[in-house]
């Protein structure tokens, strides 16, 4: 997983130091795909969460084809505030939903 700060979809040299490890890993199981979904906190509209939450994998999907990744490999998708990670209202909670993280296919 990598976290977002509010309203951004740039990832932090924490977030690629993450990932530097997630292509590593998915370079040594090559055979491997992901999906990469890209996830908002609870504050804003559906429509602009949906965008931002695309926003975020695409960062993270552009970053991995970077580090030499296949695009093949790698599906996005958005669930902007649908799917939050923690539900009560407050900095702490919304910082855990404003994420991007893989699931494996």
């Amino acid at each position: 997983r990598v976290f977002f700060p509010t309203d951004h979809s740039d990832l932090s040299p924490e977030a690629r130091h993450t990932l530097d490890g997630q292509a590593q890993w998915l370079k040594q199981y090559g055979s491997v795909t992901i999906s990469i979904e890209g996830h908002a906190d609870e504050r804003g509209t559906r429509e602009y969460n949906l965008a931002l939450g695309n926003r975020r994998a695409i960062a993270v999907k552009n970053y991995l084809v970077a580090l030499g990744i296949s695009p093949a490999r790698i599906t996005v998708i958005s669930y902007g505030k649908e799917r939050p990670q923690c539900t009560t209202a407050s900095e702490d909670c919304w910082q855990k939903n404003r994420r991007a993280h893989f699931s494996g296919q």
